[in-house]
Formats: structure tokens, C-alpha cells, sequence
């Protein structure tokens, strides 16, 4: 088909419903399937490699002792055993950390498809090395892997919203934006089954547990290859007008794709001015400054609020209340389950609700449940019935967070940044989010420690200013293009236009600007 040429004049082209169509995009299997395959071969080894290391904790503290005793006849001190499984808890969330400082480099040169294939190194390695590791007789294999899984999972949780939010039409860019956190879910609900002590956290069992990873690695690795890049990385960053059209008609199942096609031209020449924006540009840009504030708050929000805490003090809190030592790990997967459910809800409901109530009612549930799960630690001992509304609260705060502050901050990444900033965003957002969750891993057993039952006052408080923020200062995003976006955010910023003349244009030459 010509370039120009109207779908209308091809056989068997319906001609009345194209236009709205265009408007309102369909979920074509297409569409369905690429979101599948990078979900499920990204996000999910994220989740599953957060939860897949505490069912075999002792187990794996045993062998690290068995292994140092074979080399040295001597066994390790209880501080020595302590700092190497911290380094081996920690180096997750610090590989994180990396692979959110490579996302830029990465999806600019390779685009969003190849990071996600060249990403599949990070998980397949790592998986054969932990699958190893105790008939190799190393837990050196076990730490490295837990870097190398780390980077994996700080690429994945950038770059996957990113890929997903490019291809999905604006209609469906909140549902697609979710589906990442839902595989989070899936991987964490799915670790906590096969870490069950009578299917694979046992003595045989556990490499095999660390070493499932690679699995949907592979898959995607074998699959992704037969499905379009971002037309959106085509077009503005590669320049090929005609691999972009072919994407969008393959993504969209009709033929017609010239509107979409405009509106991505549209904001490439808005974007022209600026041309590609590095991370030290966007902090000094003023066009960009509270999109970059709303993404630094609500990513930290996101996991200083407290969830990782109340994963780590789930299990105390489910033995205070009664439940028994083996039965710990099946009350676990199923706050697991509720987290996965929620998570799936919310695929439904961003597109109906909106991105700003669902993190208003998310945050706010949080700030509730650790108010009054402070009021139950602090009285467990005294009232018989406390124990159980801390499993209560538990659960609240499990739902509140799945429901808005665990989905949605990397899904606005995605649509308050443009084409141009849009990879050095994900770097800050995810640099903040690795940051913080390392940090709650590391200072919250000293938190716990020293303020005890008071602890989660400390995430109220911060789920409480981030209530705030989000109610002063972040817009409404549903059904709006990203121009449409920007032109709110320009707003915000005092500015008239995305990329105003005295800030980007005085860069281009005289006879640029005459054009």
C-alpha cells in the first residue's frame, strides 16, 4: 500500500468504524501477547527473585557454614554468618540500583525490545550459577547471582512500563501500564508456593527454587524476537517512518495508523528542541521540574511507605496471634494471593477510577493500617484480641498498597515524560526506588529494634505526606495523550509551551529556528 493510501480503499476495509477506532484502541491479540511475554519474562523474575530467598533461609545460612567448615575446619562466627547473608539479601536491591543506571544507555542504543532480550543474560546466567551452587560448593556462585538477578529486575521494572506504555493505545495505556505489578505479584505468590518446605525449600530442593528464574527467561528470549518494538522508539529515536507504521498496524489490527502516526510526529517536533535529555539535564530543566518532583516522591513513597517492613514483620505478627510455626508459610502465600488479586483489580479499575484516586485511596489505606498496627503491637499483650487485628492490618495494608502506591508511579514515568526524557526519568524513578528499598532493608531491623511496636508510625507519616503531595500536585492522566499531559504539566511549571523558546530553542541555529 502506497504511503498516503486510505485503508478505505482496500478490499474488505470497513470504512465507518475506522476512525473511532483509531481513537479507541482494542486489546488485539497481538497487543495481548507482546504484554504477556515482557510481563512475564521481566516482571515476574523481579517478584519471584524478591521472595524466592526467605522459605530456604536456614537452609541456605546451613550450607553457607557446611561450605566454609569443608574449606577451613572451622565453622563461621554468628557475626560472619550474619554479614554474608546480608550481603546476599542486599545485593539484590543494590543490583537494582545498577540496572536502573543503565536503563538510559540501554534503551536508547538497543531500543525497548532489544534491553528486554539483552536482559535475559541477567537472569539465565545467574539462574545456572544459584541451580550450581551447592554441588560447586560456593556460595560466592549464590551472591554474584544475586547481583546479576538484581540488575536483571532494576532493567525489567523500567524498562517493561516503558515498552508497554509505547505500544498501548491511550485508551488502554493504564490497564497495560499495571500489568508489570501484576507479574511482580505472580512472581512473589508463585516463589512463596514453590518455597513451601514440602515442595522445594528443603534440603535437595533449594538450588533448584533459586534456579527457576531462568525459566521465563528463556521463553522470552525465544518468543519476544517475533513481536514489534515500541512504534514510538521507531519513529522518534530511529527515524524509520515505515518499521514505526508497520508496529502500529500489527499492534492495532487495522491499516489506518496516519492519526496515531501524527500525534507521534506531533510530539517529535515538540521534542526537536530538546533533543535527547540527559539525567543531569532534566534536574535543571524547569519545563521538566514537577514532573521530576512528583516522580522522586512518589517512587520513594513507594517503598519507604513501609511494605517491605511488613512483609519482613508478617511472620512475627502471624505468630503472635497464634498461628503455628509450620502454618506461617501458608498464611505468607496467601497474603501473597490477596496481594495478586488486588493487583488484577486494579487492571480493571485504573482505566475507570483514574491513576489519582487510586493512589489517594492506596496511601491512604496504608497510612490507616499503620496507625492502627501500631495501636495493636503496642497492646497485644494486654488485649486478647489484638493479635488478630495486627493480622487484620496486615492484609489492609497489603491491599492498600497493591491497589495504587505499588502500580501506578512507574505507569506515570511513562506519561508525563515525553519520547526525549522519558529514559532518564526511569533512571531517577528507579534509582529512587532501589535506593529506598535498600535502605528500609538495612535501617528497619535497627528501626524495629529500637522503637519496637512504634516502628510503622515512622510509614504512616511518610504515606501521609505522600497523600498530600498527590492530592496538591498530582493530575488526573486517564484517556489523555502525552502532549495532552504535558500541556498540564507546562501549566504547572509556568510555562506556555513542553520545551518553551528560552529554554531549548536558543540552542538551535538562527536559520533552524526560521523553519
Amino acid at each position: 500500500m502506497a504511503e498516503g493510501e486510505s485503508a478505505a480503499h482496500l478490499p474488505g476495509a470497513r470504512m465507518e468504524p475506522q476512525d473511532e477506532l483509531t481513537k479507541e484502541g482494542r486489546l488485539t491479540l497481538v497487543l495481548a501477547l507482546a504484554t504477556f511475554i515482557a510481563a512475564f519474562g521481566s516482571s515476574f523474575q523481579y517478584g519471584y527473585n524478591v521472595a524466592v530467598i526467605n522459605s530456604p533461609d536456614e537452609l541456605m545460612k546451613e550450607f553457607y557454614n557446611e561450605t566454609y567448615y569443608d574449606r577451613t575446619s572451622d565453622y563461621l562466627s554468628d557475626f560472619s554468618l550474619t554479614l554474608l547473608w546480608a550481603i546476599s539479601v542486599s545485593m539484590f536491591p543494590f543490583g537494582g540500583l545498577i540496572g536502573s543506571l543503565m536503563v538510559g544507555v540501554l534503551v536508547n542504543k538497543f531500543g525497548r525490545k532489544g534491553t528486554l532480550l539483552l536482559n535475559n543474560i541477567f537472569s539465565i546466567v545467574p539462574a545456572i550459577l544459584m541451580g550450581y551452587s551447592k554441588v560447586a560448593r560456593s556460595f560466592e556462585m549464590i551472591i554474584l547471582s544475586r547481583l546479576l538477578v538484581g540488575i536483571c529486575a532494576g532493567l525489567s521494572s523500567n524498562v517493561v512500563p516503558m515498552y508497554l506504555g509505547e505500544m498501548a493505545p491511550k485508551n488502554l495505556r493504564g490497564a497495560l501500564g499495571v500489568v508489570p505489578q501484576l507479574f511482580i505479584t505472580v512472581g512473589i505468590l508463585v516463589a512463596q508456593i514453590l518455597g513451601l518446605q514440602n515442595i522445594l525449600a528443603n534440603k535437595e530442593g533449594w538450588p533448584i527454587l533459586l534456579g527457576v528464574t531462568g525459566i521465563p527467561a528463556g521463553l522470552q528470549l525465544l518468543l519476544l524476537p517475533f513481536f514489534p518494538e515500541s512504534p514510538r522508539y521507531l519513529l522518534v529515536q530511529k527515524k524509520d517512518e515505515e518499521a514505526a507504521r508497520k508496529a502500529l498496524r500489527r499492534l492495532r489490527g487495522w491499516e489506518d495508523v496516519e492519526a496515531e502516526m501524527e500525534e507521534i510526529r506531533l510530539e517529535n517536533e515538540a521534542e526537536k528542541a530538546a533533543g535527547f535529555i540527559s539525567v543531569v539535564k532534566l534536574f535543571k530543566m524547569r519545563s521538566l521540574r514537577w514532573q521530576l518532583i512528583s516522580i522522586i516522591i512518589l517512587m520513594g513513597g513507594q517503598q519507604l511507605s513501609g511494605v517491605n517492613a511488613i512483609y519482613y514483620y508478617a511472620g512475627q505478627i502471624y505468630r503472635n496471634a497464634g498461628v503455628g510455626a509450620s502454618d506461617v508459610q501458608y498464611v505468607t502465600a496467601g497474603t501473597g494471593a490477596v496481594n495478586m488479586v488486588i493487583t488484577m483489580l486494579a487492571v480493571f479499575v485504573v482505566e475507570l477510577l483514574g491513576r489519582r484516586v487510586l493512589l489517594l485511596l492506596g496511601f491512604s489505606i496504608c497510612c490507616t493500617s499503620c496507625c492502627v498496627l501500631t495501636t495493636a503491637l503496642a497492646l497485644q499483650d494486654t488485649v486478647s484480641w489484638m493479635p488478630y487485628l495486627s493480622i487484620a492490618c496486615v492484609f489492609a495494608y497489603v491491599i492498600g498498597h497493591a491497589l495504587g502506591p505499588s502500580p501506578i508511579p512507574a505507569l506515570l514515568i511513562t506519561e508525563i515524560f515525553l519520547q526525549s526524557s522519558r529514559s532518564s526519568a526511569f533512571m531517577v524513578g528507579g534509582s529512587v526506588h532501589w535506593l529506598s528499598n535498600f535502605t528500609v532493608g538495612l535501617l528497619f531491623p535497627f528501626i524495629q529494634k529500637g522503637l519496637e511496636a512504634y516502628s510503622f508510625i515512622i510509614f504512616a507519616a511518610i504515606c501521609l505526606l505522600t497523600t498530600i503531595y498527590v492530592f496538591l500536585a498530582v493530575p488526573e492522566t486517564k484517556a489523555k495523550t502525552f502532549m495532552e499531559i504535558n500541556q498540564i504539566f507546562a501549566k504547572m511549571n509556568k510555562m506556555s509551551e513542553v520545551y518553551p523558546e528560552k529554554e531549548e530553542l536558543k540552542e538551535l541555529p538562527p536559520s533552524t529556528l526560521e523553519q
